[in-house]
């Protein structure tokens, strides 16, 4: 029951978790109602103890934060998720958390930092093969590349993305993502000079926008750049021509302020370099942008409109107009970095100012000039030792799995070679143990055997005794009881002295043969054979080892102990044991004289084995094979073993075994 209320509370904490998940999803709240609901989520999560679960509620965040442009506790955030997803090892959520990295990093201009964080998420994205996303963050390292004037390296990467997309299903947003990479190429082409190339990349995207619903603004901007390149082409009548076809629906162009007042200024400008339009409608029309634009306070829009229209007043010799936009234009492009239109400013600064002034203004273009080729040097070199260190990561991080992989192999086969040898080591040892087995059952047959043949001996002994004392008693004593009655019958008779002697003669004859009798009486009570019983074994033993270790024997056997009534294993472990002790007494104890005594109390047999000898350390010796056999075969018998030894004091060995 316990286990079930425990189940259902963890089901009820996870729907509360992906109830409070998808409020955060929820692009119909405000974003402050958003954040609580994926606070909520996280700190449920929390609960859980699951990193899993933990992450995947603190991604929710991701979209919140950039809605509030949060950008420094996005890049936090995803840091930890960093962390986390690797705890998991989950490549996935890694690469999602490094892309939001290069996301927040641009949003914040620090395009060195997002290029890395981009770059890394490419990586990782690539290896998932994850083509889409990996084609989104390729683009967005060209858009970084393009903003340093890398192009050739922007190309590369933009090409690289074009392929990985155009392949995917044309989703609305795959038909966005690839105007947008065609797009940007066209613009490198054009930065390249490859003008053709641009045109042929902006008919391109045109062909993705015209497969997207609401294509207005994706028509717009394509047409708007051809435009921009026929006019560096100086193919002014085509410009025109697309300006015109642009303006053939200028209350939907009005729809949107900020690009109907750049493409205006584009159009005068173009109006002006074509030569074919009069004055008045030009100034009105660059008077129309500039106050749109103002009214929207876009400063691009600005900068781009003012710079025209200081190009133009500066061609109609209107030098007070041509310094104010150019002028506007510099002080707007100081205010944002934005150093083409800083530069192009000076040159027509320089251009309309009296040379005293204009030398000032050369001078700093060509401070300028210079620092953005170091810095734009830089910043390509940059990018490279970027990727270089990050393919060396990479790399480094392959070295390390291959090498992790050689050394799991080499584990593997180092413990499977230890397996082997245990298996053939204890294999070895099982063969060793069943061989001492075997000889200790050949051994354990042949003492056996001797102590059957030792009791055939005794036996035979015990018949050749009883044949010696039937035939004594026979031919001895019957004969001479015989005679003793025949002479008492005859003398029974007579009174005469010398009958009355020869009686008593025969009496004490008679006592003679009752004593021989009791002789052979006592003869058959007594152990006529105890020489040649298990204790004959034992001295035959200690007589034998004792002789080639130069050893002096004392054996003591008590009487009471009635050994045939003694089972064979308990004797032959005696045996084995005495053995034993005599070969370790020899090896290592220095010995000249050994006492073996048997004794019998209270149903108890005990063997005592002592030795003058050096005597050891029982702690350490204990581990010793010998002292080991000997426990072993104590154990066998049930008994037990007590073992004394003091150095230069000898030794002896006490075992206890119930009969």
């Amino acid at each position: 029951m316990f286990a079930h209320a425990q189940n259902s509370k963890s089901i009820q904490t996870l729907d509360s978790i992906y109830y409070y998940r998808s409020q955060a999803n929820n692009s119909d709240l405000d974003p402050t109602q958003r954040f609580q609901f994926a606070n909520k989520a996280i700190q449920l999560s929390k609960k859980t103890n699951q990193d899993s679960t933990i992450l995947k509620s603190k991604v929710v965040l991701n979209n919140i934060y950039i809605l509030k442009g949060d950008y420094e506790t996005l890049i936090t955030t995803n840091l930890q998720n960093i962390q986390l997803a690797e705890s998991l090892k989950d490549s996935l959520l890694i690469a999602f958390a490094n892309n939001n990295l290069g996301w927040a990093y641009k949003s914040l201009s620090k395009n060195d930092s997002a290029y890395y964080y981009y770059y890394k998420a490419s990586k990782l994205f690539s290896k998932l093969q994850r083509d889409r996303n990996e084609g989104e963050v390729l683009f967005s390292l060209a858009n970084i590349q393009f903003e340093e004037k890398d192009y050739l390296g922007a190309e590369e990467n933009a090409i690289t993305a074009l392929r990985l997309i155009r392949n995917l299903p044309k989703t609305e947003n795959n038909l966005d993502t690839l105007w947008s990479i065609n797009n940007l190429l066209a613009i490198i082409s054009d930065e390249l000079g490859q003008f053709d190339k641009a045109i042929e990349y902006h008919h391109k995207a045109l062909s993705f926008s015209d497969q997207i619903e609401d294509n207005y603004l994706y028509t717009l901007y394509s047409y708007s750049n051809i435009a921009l390149i026929h006019k560096e082409q100086k193919q002014y009548e085509k410009a025109l021509d697309i300006y015109k076809n642009l303006f053939k629906n200028k209350e939907i162009l009005l729809q949107e302020p900020y690009n109907y007042a750049i493409i205006l200024g584009d159009y005068a400008y173009v109006k002006h370099l074509s030569k074919n339009f009069k004055t008045d409608e030009i100034t009105s029309m660059f008077t129309e942008a500039y106050k749109i634009s103002d009214s929207l306070q876009d400063i691009y829009s600005l900068m781009s409109i003012s710079l025209n229209a200081s190009e133009f007043y500066k061609d109609i010799n209107q030098k007070d107009s041509a310094l104010f936009f150019a002028n506007r234009a510099y002080h707007l492009a100081r205010e944002t970095n934005t150093n083409d239109v800083i530069l192009r400013s000076l040159i027509l600064k320089s251009d309309i100012e009296e040379p005293d002034k204009a030398k000032s203004y050369l001078t700093e273009y060509v401070k300028l000039s210079d620092s953005l080729q170091n810095k734009e040097r830089a910043i390509r070199n940059k990018f490279a030792r970027i990727e270089f260190e990050t393919d060396l990561i990479v790399e480094r991080s392959k070295q390390i799995a291959k090498e992790r992989l050689w050394l799991l192999f080499l584990s593997i086969g180092l413990i499977f070679t230890l397996l082997l040898l245990y298996i053939i080591v204890t294999q070895r040892t099982k063969n060793k143990e069943l061989r001492f087995n075997q000889q200790q059952q050949e051994t354990n047959e042949e003492i056996y055997n001797l102590m059957l043949s030792q009791q055939d001996k005794i036996d035979e002994a015990r018949v050749a005794e009883k044949k010696r004392i039937s035939e004594e008693i026979h031919d001895g004593i019957l004969g001479r009881l015989f005679g003793i009655r025949l002479s008492l019958d005859s003398l029974n008779m007579s009174t005469q002295p010398e009958a009355i002697e020869t009686r008593e003669k025969y009496l004490e004859d008679l006592k003679e043969i009752e004593q021989d009798i009791r002789k052979v009486s006592h003869e058959l009570n007594s152990d006529f054979v105890s020489g040649s019983n298990y204790i004959s074994i034992i001295k035959s033993l200690l007589e034998k080892q004792t002789k080639a270790y130069k050893l002096k024997y004392v054996l003591r056997n008590d009487d009471n102990i009635d050994w045939d009534s003694i089972n064979n294993k308990t004797k032959i472990h005696y045996y084995r044991i005495i053995q034993e002790s005599l070969q370790n007494i020899y090896k290592h104890a220095n010995a000249t004289e050994v006492h073996i005594s048997f004794k019998q109390k209270n149903n108890v047999i005990c063997l005592s084995i002592s030795d003058n000898g050096s005597g050891f350390d029982v702690n350490k010796a204990r581990k010793g094979i010998g002292l080991k056999n000997i426990n072993s075969r104590v154990k066998e018998i049930q008994g037990e073993l007590d073992i004394k030894s003091t150095m230069d004091s000898g030794t002896e060995i006490r075992i206890k075994t119930p009969i």
